[in-house]
């Protein structure tokens, strides 16, 4: 019996470690290919001050200003070269890239600060410990909650172009914003980032989720009662659609928050979304979703791999609070991985001007940017491989 249990034992183990090491074959491959696409698209961007959004059909890249939402994922990747290889020329790169977004410190426009500016100066004030990027981060959050209504308890995502209060729209990529509010409270012991954040996150968790565990893309309330008006379908099929991003935000940012707080009611949150996203009957056996759970040409529709680059990420941490669930989650986020770092992914080095991952949709109901690569893709993509290459299973 003894005998027969130490087999199994050594069984279990080398399998591990067979896994392990295929693991971490995909991070090595996948990190030496961004070498090469970043140094690429760095050396296209003549101008200092744009940032890329994703590549077009015509063998151009999408750029824009500090003030587009993409702007720090550009740069926070090359802070992720820079985590892994610890090369000097990765850091140069970071901080030059990085520059330019001092000019959203105060910039009250948009609920995207957290991509905008956390994602990179997160990563550049732990990587450095240099008071500009922490000092940037407080900036950028005191902006953050100038777009918080304590009425409606949320944080607005997008104005209205006539100035009109009404509708008051919430969108639930916002709740990835609320991971710098969490930074700035423990950075400043200040508790109100932190209160704003919970605010918008319970909210969220009672307004945005339907009974089988998808999400709304916009919620709309009324400015000054906070009820809720209406919903709306915005980069999804439809207001009743499951749009695949959307459901990783939610995943990824109630993943986040249960880190940040520990309120169970958030680790619950995320465990559904994770099961919805792992038992749903149109997911690709890859595990790349379309960009529409619910999109009706389905299996003809194009995919999202930035949503499966989120998914993996989320999954990688979530793991870790579940340990019930920690073979599943972790066993995902790996054939996630496997899939993006494959030939249909991967762009070959030298190709689509530097981008990583291909297959990517930002709004297809507006025909933007569809089936091509996007830079949050790579970003998440990157992140997810820094995950699994330092992922300790639980004792």
């Amino acid at each position: 019996m003894k005998q027969t249990l130490r087999l199994v034992l050594t069984f279990c183990l080398l399998a591990f470690i067979a896994g392990d090491a295929a693991a971490q074959r995909i991070v090595r491959k996948s990190f030496a290919r961004a070498e090469r696409q970043t140094a690429l698209l760095d050396s296209l961007l003549t101008s200092p001050d744009l940032f890329p959004a994703s590549w077009n059909t015509d063998g151009t890249i999408k750029t824009n200003s500090a003030r587009g939402w993409i702007s720090g994922f550009f740069p926070a990747n090359i802070w992720f070269l820079y985590e892994y290889t610890r090369d000097p020329k990765w850091l140069d790169m970071a901080r030059r890239r990085t520059a330019p977004l001092d000019t959203l410190r105060r910039y009250t426009k948009t609920h995207d600060l957290g991509f905008m500016v956390g994602c990179p100066c997160a990563a550049a004030y732990r990587l450095t410990g240099e008071e500009a990027y922490r000092q940037l981060l407080i900036d950028a959050s005191d902006a953050l909650l100038t777009r918080f209504s304590p009425a409606v308890g949320l944080i607005r995502s997008w104005d209205n172009k006539n100035g009109d209060p009404n509708p008051y729209r919430v969108i639930i990529d916002n709740m990835m914003n609320l991971e710098m509010l969490f930074t700035v409270s423990k950075l400043t012991g200040d508790k109100r980032y932190y209160d704003i954040a919970v605010c918008h996150a319970d909210n969220t968790l009672k307004n945005h989720f339907r009974p089988d565990n998808s999400c709304f893309h916009i919620v709309c309330y009324d400015a000054e009662t906070g009820r809720v008006t209406g919903q709306r379908g915005g980069q999804g099929y439809s207001a009743a659609s499951a749009w695949s991003r959307g459901q990783s935000w939610a995943l990824y940012g109630f993943t986040m928050c249960y880190r940040e707080t520990g309120d169970p009611r958030y680790l619950d949150r995320a465990v559904k979304c994770a099961e919805y996203f792992i038992n749903h009957p149109r997911l690709p056996e890859d595990l790349v979703p379309y960009w529409d759970y619910d999109a009706p040409g389905i299996p003809d529709e194009p995919r999202d791999a930035s949503a499966a680059a989120i998914t993996a990420s989320a999954l990688l941490e979530l793991a870790k609070y579940a340990p019930g669930k920690e073979k599943s989650y972790y066993g995902t986020a790996r054939k996630i991985l496997t899939s993006l770092a494959s030939d249909r992914y991967l762009i070959p080095a030298g190709k689509k001007c530097g981008f990583l991952i291909d297959h990517s949709v930002g709004s297809k109901p507006s025909g933007s940017q569809v089936d091509v690569p996007i830079i949050y893709g790579d970003y998440y993509f990157l992140e997810a491989l820094l995950r699994l290459k330092n992922y300790k299973t639980q004792k």
